[in-house]
């Protein structure tokens, strides 16, 4: 079974797909400027839908702004934290944490 792509990697293919840039996106850097590259704002859109859909998220208000679809880096990063990697424990648990 292949490894699943890591969010930078499905980034790069979500913009190979969608975002219709005047460069191709294997040739842009993860912090280069998506929008110096030609990323308009009705393409920001559909870049926006598809992560959505590519990572089973959903962008909240507070990033809806041009900084976060400015870079693959930008955009990776909101994944990451929306994604929330981390295990949920259950409301009540307690976790014990070690003292120096």
């Amino acid at each position: 079974m292949p490894e699943p792509l890591r969010p930078v990697q499905q980034v790069r293919q979500v913009l190979e797909d969608s975002a219709r840039l005047s460069v191709p996106v294997e040739e842009l850097a993860d912090d280069a400027d998506l929008y110096a590259a030609g990323l308009s704002s009705h393409a920001s859109v559909s870049v926006m839908l598809s992560l959505e859909d590519a990572f089973d998220i959903e962008f909240p208000d507070r990033m809806l702004t041009r900084s976060v679809f400015a870079s693959i880096a930008s955009m990776a990063a909101a994944v990451h934290e929306l994604l929330d990697l981390t295990p949920a424990m259950p409301t009540g648990t307690a976790v014990a944490v070690p003292v120096a």
